[in-house]
């Protein structure tokens, strides 16, 4: 426990007073702005420019159909990602920010007033926690209360990751939903480079190997994750390449919900129908690498996809055609082949 504190101390320090801005980054695995989808672009205009020169993240992890829900944002760093929420959520809304760094939270507690203005709202809908995404407990955060938790570039840099994702499934609502961008690795990272204090600022020594993250979820319940985005990132820098080796590294963005999945996808003659409505999604739904849903069009699904569209907040935007009574067998829900290895190394912003 005691390494364990020290790690998150040096991460403090990392992020509190090493890092001036996200321009003193050595990597791309900490994304720029470029990063972010033309849907909020708008709303990026209106958060205030020093929330957005201190903010270090890796993604993108702002799913759909937001309005009136409560979320919790892990590592909110100086709040970049809990202000756009906050304008999706709207004032029905609420939005948590939990950062263990002092330095990060006093820049999003004094502009959560200059926000507020900007959006129009009445009264503020974002609180800023000092606290441990290991310890969401201790934060305040009750069992089944989050109706989505989000986080961008953080979980890497806990040494306890298995306490973060438990602690995440205990405080989402059943059907709640787990969004988050971070940086994984292809094979495991040796000992050498998980210890080495730059290495894990730069998110790249606490990355997570891809089935390792798996096997995690896995032993907590959560049977069946989707990506719906994957970068390959590049290490510009001669001296990181020598030290990573053939180690690759990526910027996935996951998404995963608090339901009873199967570890397999099984067949039970089951089609879904997206009935639109979901404003980003006027023609077809996305829902991960592998299931987009055009609008109208009877698809056929797996149980655990029907499940993620029928017993979620998404359940209002699709019909699902049958049910789960009587077994086929496994359903062919192929992904792409080789999901990792497909992605073109990128030399700008990593998602």
């Amino acid at each position: 426990m005691e390494q364990n504190f020290a790690r998150l101390d040096r991460v403090k320090e990392y992020y509190g007073k090493t890092l001036k801005t996200n321009r003193d980054l050595k990597t791309s695995a900490c994304c720029t702005i470029d990063s972010i989808p033309p849907a909020l672009w708008e709303i990026l205009k209106e958060i205030h420019p020093e929330v957005i020169e201190k903010f270090y993240g890796c993604g993108s992890p702002i799913p759909s159909a937001l309005a009136g829900l409560t979320v919790l944002d892990l590592g909110s760093g100086s709040g970049r990602d809990c202000f756009l929420l906050s304008k999706l959520v709207g004032p029905s809304g609420r939005v948590i920010g939990i950062d263990m760094t002092d330095e990060q939270i006093a820049v999003a507690q004094r502009h959560v007033d200059y926000h507020r203005k900007k959006f129009g709202f009445r009264e503020p809908n974002v609180t800023f926690i000092k606290g441990y995404i290991e310890d969401l407990r201790g934060a305040g955060i009750k069992d089944d209360s989050i109706d989505l938790v989000v986080s961008n570039c953080v979980v890497n840099l806990s040494p306890s990751k298995e306490r973060v994702f438990s602690e995440i499934f205990r405080v989402l609502k059943p059907g709640g939903e787990l969004y988050f961008s971070d940086v994984f690795a292809g094979r495991r990272i040796p000992k050498n480079l998980v210890q080495n204090p730059v290495f894990v600022g730069e998110c790249l020594g606490g990355a997570l190997y891809t089935e390792d993250f798996r096997r995690l979820l896995g032993g907590l319940g959560c049977s069946d994750h989707r990506l719906t985005a994957c970068t390959r990132i590049a290490l510009k820098s001669a001296e990181l390449k020598r030290a990573t080796g053939m180690i690759d590294f990526y910027s996935m963005t996951v998404r995963a919900f608090k339901l009873a999945l199967e570890d397999r996808c099984e067949d039970y003659g089951q089609a879904a129908i997206y009935l639109g409505g979901v404003a980003e999604f006027p023609d077809a739904f996305f829902l991960d690498d592998h299931h987009t849903f055009e609008r109208g069009r009877a698809i056929p699904v797996c149980g655990n996809t029907a499940m993620m569209l029928q017993n979620t907040r998404y359940g209002r935007y699709f019909k699902i055609i049958g049910d789960m009574t009587i077994h086929f067998g496994l359903f062919d829900c192929r992904e792409p082949a080789s999901i990792l290895k497909s992605h073109a190394i990128t030399n700008g912003p990593c998602c």
